[in-house]
């Protein structure tokens, strides 16, 4: 198999098929949701191929067969017949104000009217969008084709000022309201999006949409499966670890099967380096915010249990937590759950590249100082490499000594063991080791444990008035914790860490060797 052009950020399916670029075949899911339904929503992070999925059904109903040669759709769609289209695309740009919003739509709409000969000039966004589909309709014959991508960004962009949020928001729900009030003159709907936003706040007037985000189905309609993989890019897999492959990029999971995010492969198989390039296109400092404001226990992102219910629960001046990562793909299904009616849902991290990276901003923003963590992190890396236990508590305490006064004002959890937890964990997940926080054995739970380099370690954490006590490595020592790490056949270390509620800082660092 020879080596085809990447199609790095390339969102365009013709451009894709006629300069003979890889391409992982989406047809089939194209021409199912065609087959057996008409008003669609996707809701999928960024960067996942959203807008290329778009475009290839824009591509299908205007009926350009020579693109799909080869492809599933080529001999399961009915080619004879052509349909006008629509195409909305809020992706590019911000938009600062709903005037801003009216602006997009009316530019986007003057393409299509100039086209059908319509003159909507004076008239309402509402009006003038119901007016084309309805000539459209009329003028060809063929019901219309609505398309909509990014149907949330406008929002999204100004999250964090409410009241224009707010604005924006009814000006995209007197838009979309259009769609279900045009329902005789329409063929097929589809809106993509990276959040969910509840249906009574921005579809109240498009309550007929059938949301494909959780079905099992369309778990792999954005995004690469291990067989895609294998099958279209094995040419670029020559010379690259594929166990890291997996570990650094797969993972992503919405009740069916993994993908990996195809921005992450592409620019892998093009630099033949691991980085975190999805990662780095744009955390939006309103997640880490956000997770800072609320004092986040970082340990807990490793496993997070939420009802279905609480990932819709979407909208302006009320974000979830849970909700925010999941749709933003910092978090992702690791299972599910039906009781009774009520669905149960267990997030965790998609993979390697989510967890450190992820781990990495936030232990930046808590310090205040993202070069003193990089030097934090390498020191750590190598303490742990030598087994310097004297080196990790002079390392530790140096880090705590640097957490900004303020952080502790109102911070209830600062107070107890949680809050250290949090700054270990998110200090060893930066690094990408092997971390397992509130494990079982027969004897309770241990607060964390680290494997590396053919080392276990056992951390045990107390917060004390002033002076320590020793509890945290007597627990340890009673608790018989050890015991299920010996299988390993590792040297075990226990360390009892004690922190000092006045000093808010180490000091106790004890240590067994067993």
């Amino acid at each position: 198999m020879k080596r085809k052009r990447l199609p790095i950020g390339i969102q365009t399916f013709s451009e894709i098929r006629e300069d003979d670029c890889y391409y992982v075949d989406k047809t089939q899911f194209a021409v199912e949701l065609v087959r057996q339904g008409k008003y669609y929503f996707l809701s999928r992070p960024r960067r996942f191929g959203k807008s290329l999925f778009l475009d290839t059904l824009k591509e299908l109903f205007e009926g350009n067969r020579a693109l799909f040669t080869g492809l599933y759709a080529e001999n399961n769609w009915d080619w004879s017949v052509r349909y006008p289209v629509i195409k909305i695309s809020f992706g590019g740009g911000v938009l600062g104000s709903r005037e801003d919003l009216i602006d997009s739509i009316d530019g986007q709409m003057l393409r299509y009217e100039s086209g059908s000969g319509l003159q909507g000039i004076g008239f309402s966004i509402r009006r003038r969008f119901m007016n084309l589909i309805i000539a459209l309709h009329e003028q060809t014959g063929k019901r219309v084709v609505v398309l909509v991508d990014e149907y949330d960004k406008p929002i999204l962009d100004r999250i964090e000022d409410e009241a224009i949020a707010l604005e924006i928001r009814e000006g995209l729900k007197d838009l979309y309201s259009v769609i279900k009030e045009a329902d005789a003159h329409i063929k097929f709907a589809f809106l993509t999006g990276v959040s969910k936003f509840s249906k009574v706040s921005l579809f109240s007037g498009l309550n007929n949409l059938q949301d494909i985000t959780l079905d099992s189905r369309y778990s792999a309609i954005c995004g690469y499966t291990e067989h895609d993989v294998d099958r279209v890019f094995g040419p670029e897999l020559d010379g690259l670890d594929r166990e890291a492959i997996r570990a650094w990029y797969n993972g992503y999971n919405w009740t069916g099967e993994t993908v990996y995010n195809p921005f992450d492969l592409l620019l892998l198989f093009s630099t033949r380096q691991f980085r975190p390039y999805w990662f780095e296109t744009g955390t939006p400092t309103f997640l880490t915010k956000l997770l800072m404001e609320r004092k986040q226990f970082t340990p807990d992102l490793e496993r997070i249990v939420a009802p279905e219910t609480l990932l819709s629960t979407f909208d302006v001046g009320n974000i979830p937590v849970e909700a925010l990562l999941f749709q933003t793909g910092y978090l992702t299904i690791a299972s599910v759950r039906d009781i009774l009616g009520l669905t149960q849902i267990v997030l965790r991290y998609p993979n390697l590249e989510v967890r450190t990276s992820l781990n990495r901003v936030l232990l930046a923003v808590l310090t205040g100082d993202p070069i003193q963590y990089g030097m934090h992190a390498t020191k750590l890396y190598d303490l742990l490499l030598a087994g310097d236990f004297e080196g990790l508590r002079s390392l530790f305490h140096a880090f705590y000594a640097s957490i900004p006064h303020q952080w502790y004002t109102g911070n209830t959890i600062a107070q107890y063991e949680g809050f250290y937890v949090s700054v270990f964990y998110s200090y060893f997940a930066a690094l990408g080791l092997d971390i397992r926080t509130e494990e079982s054995t027969n004897r309770g739970r241990i607060d964390m444990a680290v494997v590396f380099a053919g080392r276990v370690y056992l951390f045990e954490f107390k917060v004390v008035e002033e002076t320590p006590e020793g509890k945290a490595i007597q627990q340890l020592r009673d608790k018989g914790y050890a015991e299920k790490y010996r299988a390993l056949g590792f040297p075990i270390h226990l360390v009892g860490v004690e922190f000092s509620k006045v000093d808010r800082n180490i000091v106790g660092f004890d240590v067994d060797s067993v």
